[in-house]
């Protein structure tokens, strides 16, 4: 890389770039990260070092904002004393009274505190600690015998109105509805939806490949076939109340869990179409403010969209998809395939994928991938629990794995709720349109154009996908 590119990656603040190079502030003696968020230094008092040893031996001194020395041994301190500190919370939600408390024992200020929650874990304290009070009481609510009351306030909540409302706003069951999916005999269940549920993007995301073989709709009723964990298929009723859902016996809390998801329910759609509100974007939720991301149903099935859905058009990736399904998936009934497993699809070859008109190149990727998980060198569903940061540094480290299939699998399968996949063409088309653009920005003008929905961005990201489409 050139000076000048090196000096435009630092402009941007790029974090992709962190590590490639350092750079040296010649008139403060200190050298950073691309990504620092202090103030930009001058072209003319900046120097780049291929490594951290060699800005020191050039009598440099590293930053305490970015932390560069720490990067380079790859050591976090900052970030683990945030990952230590949210598996205190989850361990035990009821040792803190409220976010003032987290920051209290955060050891920095309210402000600081609050950005590095919406940085490494895409929640606010209050939002973080709401969560580990919700999944304390629902693994007690599967796991014992303790009255509903005991449970919610052993998870800290103060009233038991708040514990109810709260747990049936995020699940879609109250307490005691939800302690019924341990009992082998639930076959099925309701959850109630909000009441700004936009139902019809629902029916949108589900037909959205008329002819897929995991995923049918048909009326009032769809059908998914998932791993519960043995392949199965989930059916569920659409009502704009709730939506009735059926699963075989001794299936219903994991059918549960890809329900929640497959529905959305645990994102704030309200609080992003206030912000947009505010910023002055109400065109962009005017049509579906309760516009929520339907997660797959597995982290691995967002990994397969993740990779045969790069640098081709949606149509040509639904048909990839179908024939991986068709060649390795499991038939289930009524003609649907369950999606293989990282295993089925690791016992492939190029041999195997390319007469399905599988790139090289994207087959490789694929293969590689799927026998890191099947080897257990890449666990996916560890980083639904992880913090987004170490995630996304976990993914990128992947070959094959770009911004755009981290951020997308991020926010489609994990569920993080401040993604952006960097270079989406639905992305910028929106950008282009919402904000009267002479020209579709580039992928530092999104980064900067995107940024004021933080703490948003995957929402975002899911209205600016559906702006100036035809309402379904």
């Amino acid at each position: 890389m050139t000076d000048a590119q090196m000096y435009a990656r630092v402009l941007a603040s790029d974090a992709d770039f962190d590590g490639r190079f350092f750079t040296g502030v010649l008139t403060t003696g200190i050298y950073c990260l691309p990504s620092c968020k202090a103030r930009k230094p001058k072209p003319g008092n900046v120097r780049f070092f291929p490594t951290a040893e060699s800005a020191r031996a050039f009598g440099l001194r590293p930053c305490r904002k970015c932390h560069p020395d720490d990067f380079a041994r790859g050591a976090d301190p900052v970030l683990e004393s945030i990952e230590a500190l949210v598996g205190e919370i989850r361990q035990n939600p009821a040792a803190f009274a409220d976010a003032r408390a987290i920051v209290r024992r955060s050891g920095f200020g309210t402000t600081r505190c609050f950005e590095l929650f919406r940085r490494h874990y895409h929640a606010t304290p209050a939002e973080a600690l709401m969560r580990a009070r919700i999944a304390s009481a629902r693994h007690a609510l599967l796991t014992s015998d303790t009255g509903v009351g005991e449970i919610g306030f052993a998870a800290g909540f103060e009233t038991l109105s708040a514990f109810h409302e709260n747990f049936r706003r995020l699940t879609g069951l109250t307490p005691a509805a939800y302690r019924t999916l341990r009992e082998r005999a639930t076959t099925s269940f309701a959850l109630a939806l909000p009441e700004d549920y936009a139902l019809t993007y629902l029916r949108h995301a589900l037909a959205r490949d008329p002819e897929s073989r995991d995923v049918r709709l048909e009326g009032d009723n769809a059908c998914v076939a998932a791993r519960l964990p043995g392949p199965a298929v989930l059916r569920f009723t659409l009502s704009p109340e709730s939506i009735a859902v059926d699963c075989p016996a001794g299936t219903a809390v994991e059918a549960h869990r890809i329900a929640v998801g497959l529905l959305g329910l645990e994102q704030d759609a309200a609080a992003f179409a206030r912000l947009a509100r505010k910023l002055g974007f109400a065109r962009l939720v005017a049509h579906a403010p309760g516009l929520r991301i339907s997660l797959t149903p597995s982290t691995f099935d967002g990994l397969l969209w993740a990779v045969i859905g790069q640098q081709i058009n949606f149509s040509f990736a639904c048909r990839l998809k179908r024939r991986l399904l068709e060649r390795c998936g499991t038939p289930v009934e009524d003609g649907m395939i369950a999606p293989p497993t990282a295993t089925d699809v690791a016992r492939l070859s190029a041999d195997d994928l390319l007469p399905l008109q599988f790139s090289k190149q994207k087959a490789g990727y694929l293969l590689a991938t799927a026998r890191l998980i099947a080897e257990g060198k890449l666990d996916l569903d560890r980083l639904a629990h992880a913090s987004a940061t170490r995630a996304e540094r976990t993914l990128l480290a992947v070959r094959g794995l770009g911004p755009w299939s981290v951020n997308y699998l991020m926010m489609r399968a994990l569920g993080f709720a401040d993604c952006v996949p960097l270079g989406d063409t639905g992305v910028t088309s929106g950008l282009l349109a919402l904000m009267h653009l002479d020209e579709r920005p580039d992928i530092d003008a999104t980064r900067r154009l995107m940024s004021v929905f933080s703490p948003y961005r995957s929402l975002a990201t899911a209205h600016l996908w559906m702006l100036n489409r035809t309402v379904p």
